[in-house]
């Protein structure tokens, strides 16, 4: 099991926007020269932010910036628009287990109770972080000494 990388990519993309809106024009190509992808898959994650109603982009070369204050905006928000699987499930449980087969018939019963309860406190804990933890994490190694 493992998210994906659009998590943390869009995690990046909105410290992006916090840290350079002021002064650049928050596009693809610029975040793409920042993330180090292909600006196709920014323009990907950009428009699942934004119909997540995270972020606002403006057409053309007018940039991307969130709809709310960074510190409104949480880890569990961003893996919601991004990163979560069809009905809401973190773990994707294999297709066909073997019902003549005494774990395959079982296997259900067995993890998916345990399973729920992983997603859940996994959930919750990413609930406790936002956007500005990150920024402001980011800022405080830019003034420590390299």
């Amino acid at each position: 099991m493992q998210i994906s990388s659009r998590f943390t990519i869009a995690i990046h993309i909105f410290a992006c926007m916090e840290t350079f809106g002021k002064d650049y024009k928050i596009t693809s190509d610029f975040l793409a020269s920042s993330i180090n992808v292909n600006p196709v898959i920014i323009r990907k994650l950009l428009s699942q932010l934004k119909s997540a109603g995270l972020i606002e982009v403006a057409r053309g070369t007018g940039g991307a910036a969130p709809v709310r204050p960074i510190d409104e905006i949480t880890f569990y928000d961003v893996y919601l628009a991004v990163d979560l699987l069809g009905e809401g499930e973190l773990f994707h449980f294999h297709e066909n287990p073997n019902p003549n087969c005494p774990v395959g018939k079982n296997i259900h019963m067995a993890l998916d109770d345990k399973l729920a309860r992983i997603q859940e406190a996994m959930e919750n804990e990413m609930k406790k972080y936002t956007i500005a933890d990150v920024v402001s994490d980011i800022k405080r190694c830019l003034e420590c000494p390299q």
